[in-house]
This record gives C-alpha cells, sequence and structure tokens, in this order.
C-alpha cells in the first residue's frame, strides 16, 4: 500500500510520514524530492525549475512507486506536495490504473498556520541559511488546490497535534492503532 501524503509547505507532510514510519513496523519512506533533486543536479542552470515540470521525473515517480509498493510488505509512505490537477491525474492516476493500492492524504492548515510554521523553519542550503520564501510563495496556491475534492482525504492539522495526525491516518488506511 501506498499512502501519499499531500499537503501545502509547512502542513506536516514529512514530519507525519516519519512518525507513521516510526510507529509502524515495516514502513519505508519513498521521497518523490530525491530524484527531482538528482535530475536538476544533471541540468545545466538555465534548464533548471521545478522538477515536477519534468516528464522524465513524473514518470519515473510512477515507476518506482510501483515497484516499492510491490516491493516492500509494509506501507510505503511518499510526503510529496502535488498540486498541479494535471500532475496529480498523472501521478495518481497512473498508479490507481496500474493496481496500486493508493491512499491519498491532504494535510490542510489555514494560510496563518502555515505561515507561522514556515517561519520557524530554516532551510540549509549550499549558499547558507535561509528563510523558506519560496514555501511561503506557494502558499496561496496550495491551499486553494488542495481545497478541492479531487485531493480528498483531507486531514485538517490546524487543531490537531502529529500524534492525532498519524492516528487518523492510520485508522482510514486500515493500518490499526499506532500509539
Amino acid at each position: 500500500m501506498l499512502i501519499w501524503i499531500n499537503g501545502a509547505f509547512g502542513a506536516g507532510k514529512t514530519h507525519t510520514a516519519f512518525e507513521l514510519m516510526r510507529r509502524l513496523s515495516g514502513a519505508h519512506i519513498a521521497d518523490p524530492e530525491l530524484p527531482g533533486f538528482a535530475l536538476h543536479r544533471m541540468l545545466p542552470p538555465a534548464a533548471r525549475s521545478d522538477f515536477q515540470n519534468l516528464p522524465q521525473w513524473r514518470s519515473a515517480i510512477v515507476d518506482t512507486l510501483q515497484q516499492a509498493e510491490e516491493a516492500h510488505l509494509g506501507p510505503v509512505l511518499v510526503p510529496m506536495t502535488i498540486v498541479r490537477d494535471d500532475y496529480f491525474d498523472e501521478i495518481i492516476g497512473s498508479l490507481r490504473s496500474r493496481g496500486v493500492d493508493l491512499r491519498h492524504y491532504a494535510l490542510t492548515a489555514s494560510p496563518e498556520t502555515l505561515l507561522r510554521r514556515l517561519s520557524t523553519r530554516i532551510a540549509f542550503l549550499r549558499t547558507g541559511l535561509r528563510r523558506e520564501t519560496w514555501a511561503v510563495e506557494q502558499i496561496p496556491r496550495c491551499v486553494a488546490a488542495l481545497a478541492q475534492d479531487r485531493y480528498a482525504a483531507h486531514v485538517d492539522t490546524d487543531h490537531r497535534s502529529t500524534d492525532e495526525v498519524v492516528e487518523w491516518i492510520a485508522a482510514d488506511a486500515g493500518l490499526g492503532r499506532v500509539s
């Protein structure tokens, strides 16, 4: 089973995925950002943009996640923001049409909550420390897109702890109690 944990930047995708993995025996995290970063490194700077725009990234993610789901006995956790309808349909739709048992969860939060969370997060890049300005700029488009029914099941994180989010997802996915 694939458990895709979607959400705006700052919604808690990665934290939720790692907490689920810690609590679920045999769970595995498959991070789609890793091949995206690798593709960026292979391209000259002028050819780099959002790696989700690269068709080779999208097709590789579908193939790799299908292989991960088939090869792994436990749940495969996929923390990744995806808010373009066409990319969502291409990736999630392709996996489902291939028979992959995929459960999709969109962690939602208000723009104020996301901004507060991102303001405390610092990323270390080759150039040093910087605030998450790109992620902050994505809040309006992510919140608007993820509110659509196509991105359900929605999990409101504004007033839920990570523990509550993890327990809700585990119960909904039929993974049992994960305390």
